[in-house]
């Protein structure tokens, strides 16, 4: 089974950085999204990332007009009819992506591996409304993109071995290293940090610190690059909170309960960077 073609759906901070690394290893990415305006967000944020490689010398000019030349757009999902594989990257809503899914199983054609960047949704659920279940798989890039070397493999129920071994081998084509996981609520990465993040936000609530300090605790103490509640801002609030429901009503413990605090301050709006507010002010 051998990728050549990829689509990558959503043309946001995840689909564009995808959509990057696959162009820089050489596959041809038609990168789609709804929106015109979208696409050229996206396609801009790839051409400033881009350029930066080749100002620190990691790339020549020719080779960042080579990448940016296998990045073509599209705004119909019916550009899926001659692709090898497409990696889902929209929004974290499983009624979504159903319907992306649904419609992706009778457009693309019958070899394709339909992939989502899901950071935890269960695999088996999206497969299920395809009839190809098989043939779908979790390929959870970890953010930015570009830069972060994991990519969480995750086998759905029916993922059939040739196409978890065809997107491993395509996952160290990127420069990456795949890591095998099973179809559990919010898999390893997001099991494990979401529960941290969510109890610092309960010390937070609590009174027992003040958000600087519990920061400094964990990068200090812990030897954190960045401290829980500012990385849940650059993960953004509402992403955290969606995560923790998934976990919560996936398992049904109470240590996943999502502290009030998170849902008091999405409910608010404030998101964290991408909102200009979340525990802490950006300008």
């Amino acid at each position: 089974m051998e990728i050549k073609k990829v689509m990558v759906i959503g043309a946001g901070q995840m689909g564009g950085g995808i959509a990057q690394v696959c162009a820089q290893a050489g596959y041809d990415v038609k990168l789609n999204d709804i929106k015109e305006e979208s696409f050229a967000r996206g396609y801009a944020v790839i051409g400033k990332n881009v350029a930066r490689n080749v100002e620190k010398g990691r790339m020549t000019e020719e080779e960042k007009g080579e990448v940016l030349a296998r990045i073509t757009k599209s705004l119909d999902l019916q550009d899926a009819s001659d692709v090898d594989i497409i990696i889902e990257a929209a929004v974290e809503n499983m009624d979504i992506k159903k319907s992306i899914f649904k419609q992706l199983d009778e457009i693309a054609p019958a070899h394709a591996i339909l992939a989502t960047n899901t950071s935890s949704l269960p695999i088996t659920e999206i497969a299920a409304v395809t009839k190809r279940p098989g043939k779908v798989i979790g390929m959870h890039y970890m953010n930015p993109v570009p830069v972060m070397k994991l990519v969480e493999i995750i086998r759905g129920l029916a993922t059939e071995d040739a196409v978890y071994d065809a997107v491993e081998e395509m996952t160290r084509k990127l420069s990456k290293t795949p890591v095998e996981v099973n179809d559990f609520p919010g898999f390893v990465a997001n099991r494990v940090l979401m529960p941290m993040i969510n109890e610092a936000i309960f010390t937070l609530y609590e009174g027992v610190a003040s958000k600087e300090a519990i920061d400094e605790v964990m990068k200090l103490g812990m030897n954190h690059p960045m401290g829980p509640l500012q990385l849940a801002d650059f993960i953004g609030l509402d992403t955290c909170l969606y995560i923790m429901e998934t976990l919560y009503e996936g398992f049904g413990d109470s240590k996943y309960r999502p502290c009030p605090l998170l849902r008091k301050y999405v409910n608010a709006g404030w998101l964290g960077k991408k909102s200009g507010r979340g525990f802490y002010e950006y300008a």
